[in-house]
């Protein structure tokens, strides 16, 4: 699918760590976004406000 197959030993390791860690990045900055848009409206919807 990515090509990683074709890698071998350490290369294959890095490259899965490396994909581990973007994919952190990316779900870290999305959330900490929808959470900076709706966290006030869910919050107060939970509340009752």
């Amino acid at each position: 699918m990515l090509g990683l197959e074709s890698l071998s030993g350490n290369a294959l390791a890095a490259a899965l760590i490396g994909l581990v860690l973007a994919e952190a990045i990316v779900l870290y900055v999305g959330y900490g976004l929808l959470e900076s848009t709706l966290g006030k409206r869910i919050t107060d919807l939970l509340r009752g406000v």
